[in-house]
């Protein structure tokens, strides 16, 4: 299902276009990125790294007021946001789109998907997780996440490994009230996260945005990771392993955040625990 300018509303979330009051401002430029993808989710529904928090950070509280979103609105008139009430909020603006890196959203059962780039292995996963023709990348993702969470035949690691392409996603499920995000190996598409003054997880492929809301507790999200609420961050690449932050240091030494690198030396069971299709996936990874 795709959101339309009209918007939507579902049980447990609700989508709406909001258009920025700064439309007619005289002299005020209009950003030229393309740059529009966002999300922030409450520190009870995704617990970010202690990692990426920084001392004197400078970060603010990005849900007070509604703060982030009018920001996220005024910098992209016509932008859709959806409401997950106090879970968080995700938003996306369809204009000035990359045709390399194309945005998508999709919605089935409550499960709300932002989707960037591209999945070159595309039919083959529409016919692995029986999809009709018409499907596109953020139903795929929710598929996969679906059959993980309801019957979880193979290790998620493998699962997102199968994604062969140029993404990044941000995958919220309003019933379980789980998280679920990834990367590409090589990082293809823009996508940073943040923690906030109310330690609140923010996600974006806007850094000028992450900088604004996290101060100095922000990172680019690690190239071939994913991360879930239960589970944290890990390395799909390199599932035996942990991962290690890294402190990043800025240009006048302060701690930003941190990378996180795999740690060779340090193994971890190798797949996820098997569950039962009465069992909910999200709270068993």
């Amino acid at each position: 299902m795709r959101a339309n300018n009209r918007g939507f509303k579902s049980k447990s979330g609700s989508v709406k276009t909001m258009r920025s009051r700064f439309n007619n401002s005289v002299g005020r430029p209009r950003s030229r990125k393309k740059h529009k993808m966002l999300a922030v989710f409450d520190k009870s529904v995704a617990k970010g790294p202690e990692a990426l928090q920084s001392p004197q950070s400078g970060a603010v509280s990005a849900m007070k007021d509604g703060f982030l979103s009018n920001h996220f609105v005024s910098l992209n008139p016509g932008a859709v946001t959806v409401n997950l009430g106090s879970a968080g909020l995700m938003a996306y603006s369809v204009s000035k789109q990359n045709p390399l890196l194309p945005r998508l959203f999709a919605v089935v059962d409550n499960i709300f998907c932002l989707f960037q780039g591209h999945i070159d292995n595309i039919a083959l996963l529409k016919q692995q997780y029986g999809l009709n023709k018409t499907a596109n990348e953020g139903t795929i993702v929710i598929e996969a996440y679906r059959t993980l969470r309801d019957r979880g035949p193979y290790p998620v690691d493998q699962v997102v490994r199968d994604i062969q392409g140029k993404f990044a996603f941000i995958l919220y499920d309003c019933s379980s009230k789980a998280t679920f995000f990834a990367a590409d190996a090589d990082g293809s598409v823009p996508f940073f996260w943040g923690t906030d003054a109310e330690e609140c997880l923010i996600l974006s492929d806007d850094v000028d945005i992450i900088k604004k809301m996290c101060g100095k507790s922000f990172a680019p999200f690690p190239k071939g990771c994913f991360f879930t609420s239960s589970g944290g961050l890990r390395s799909y690449e390199h599932p035996l392993h942990e991962l290690k932050p890294v402190p990043r240091v800025d240009s006048s030494g302060q701690v930003c955040g941190a990378t996180f690198k795999v740690d060779s030396e340090t193994k971890k069971e190798s797949s996820m625990p098997r569950v039962g299709s009465a069992a909910n996936w999200s709270s068993n990874y």
